[in-house]
């Protein structure tokens, strides 16, 4: 699934997992998120104090029934369910720089959901994003197809590749959009932002996260396909069945979260490869932890978003895009420097 490099290897040499280490280190990282995550249900607009809660004052009660805690279970939803399916598209694909926002998935789904509100637009939330996964499992095969045909000697061709095929889908989804006049509901259904979640209006987000714990069941059999297509034949494991199976897997995730809350960029790129340059590739080891790190990571961002520019808020796709096109550049220049 790698195309032809000269210096392919597969996901799981390059990285030694370290025996022993998850335990401490989730007992370290669910106290820190709940911490962070107990704290951000006070940050905002509307007066919400613990003293109001403790006293039983009926206004804050419904501001966090109705608005708060829908936002946080939507923002830890999101940010695991997208780490988590970056983390399977790496195995899937062994390339370290692909996942759904470079491999042109998030786009093919905005085209989805573009096409099933120019024809479905009464259709349900669920319809539409039934339509956005079976784009976004096309544009991520369509994207895998071209990788086959070329041959690249630098892997940052593999994601350059995704970010132009992206751009070109996200070129003919704002061309559709403006000649169907929809480009203001474009921008809403695509920008990352958390700021529209009520309750009513976020609960799709747990079809991904019960698509995150099925990644977790296939968790061995995606690390054995990260390890090659003829060492997983040897072990008896279907390669196609389960590259398939991990390339619907995120399809779907990603078609939940951008019809839901809309793209976070580089979330299912950064978190995974920190975890893993930490951890190890062991898919059923590390996804747990990626999966705290994702939700810990979108919720920081949410967060800042509120507090820099309070009382007005930033959107999350803008703060994750700054912190992770940063971090995404140091890992490319690691990368490259580690090749040479």
């Amino acid at each position: 699934m790698t195309g032809r490099s000269t210096g392919d290897r597969s996901v799981a040499d390059t990285r030694r997992p370290r025996a022993g280490t998850r335990c401490w280190q989730l007992l370290i990282a669910v106290p820190v998120l709940l911490a962070l995550a107990c704290g951000s249900l006070f940050v905002g607009v509307g007066s919400l104090t613990p003293q109001g809660l403790l006293a039983g004052h009926p206004d804050e009660l419904l501001l966090l029934r109705e608005s708060r805690l829908p936002r946080l279970i939507a923002i830890l939803l999101a940010g695991a369910a997208m780490s988590v399916a970056g983390l399977i598209m790496i195995h899937v694909s062994r390339n370290r720089f692909v996942s759904p926002s470079t491999a042109g998935t998030t786009e093919s789904a905005s085209l989805g959901v573009l096409v099933a509100t120019v024809l479905f637009g009464s259709a349900s939330l669920l319809a539409k994003m039934a339509v956005a996964a079976v784009f976004a499992l096309a544009g991520t095969f369509l994207f895998l197809a071209l990788l086959r045909r070329i041959t690249y000697r630098d892997m940052i061709v593999v994601p350059l590749l995704g970010i132009m095929l992206g751009g070109v889908i996200s070129s003919v989804t704002t061309f559709f959009a403006y000649r169907a006049d929809l480009l203001q509901t474009l921008s809403v259904w695509t920008s990352g932002d958390f700021s529209g979640v009520l309750r009513g209006r976020y609960e799709l987000l747990w079809l991904a996260g019960a698509i995150t714990l099925l990644g977790y069941l296939y968790a061995n059999r995606f690390t054995v396909v990260g390890l090659g297509e003829s060492f997983a034949i040897n072990l008896g494991v279907d390669f196609d069945r389960v590259v398939n199976l991990g390339l619907v897997l995120v399809s779907v995730t990603t078609s939940v979260v951008v019809v839901t809350v809309g793209d976070i960029p580089f979330l299912g790129l950064i978190v995974p490869n920190l975890v893993t340059m930490a951890l190890g590739d062991d898919l059923r080891r590390v996804l747990p932890v990626t999966a705290l790190a994702g939700a810990f990571f979108v919720l920081l961002c949410d967060v800042l978003g509120r507090t820099i520019r309070f009382p007005y808020e930033i959107p999350v796709e803008t703060v994750a895009g700054v912190i992770g096109s940063a971090v995404f550049i140091a890992l490319v220049l690691k990368a490259r420097k580690k090749v040479a």
